[in-house]
């Protein structure tokens, strides 16, 4: 559970964004996205599957840029 303490002097404003940047760091939001509907391991391996293609072609072709193809 994220927590924040108001400060001495400190508007709500500077507590909103201090306590969204620590939500932000702890991780929560992805979290929560992530776990939002279930997804079957065979589901999962797909999607991962599917995004490491994705990465080892844009990788591909930063090469074949930096080569002048």
């Amino acid at each position: 559970m994220t927590t924040v303490i108001l400060r001495p002097n400190e508007s709500q404003e500077q507590l909103l964004k201090r306590f969204r940047k620590k939500v932000v760091k702890s991780g929560i939001l992805s979290t929560v996205r992530r776990k939002r509907w279930f997804v079957s391991k065979s589901e999962l391996r797909r999607i991962q599957r599917k995004k490491a293609i994705r990465r080892l072609k844009r990788r591909q072709r930063k090469v074949d840029t930096r080569r002048g193809r």
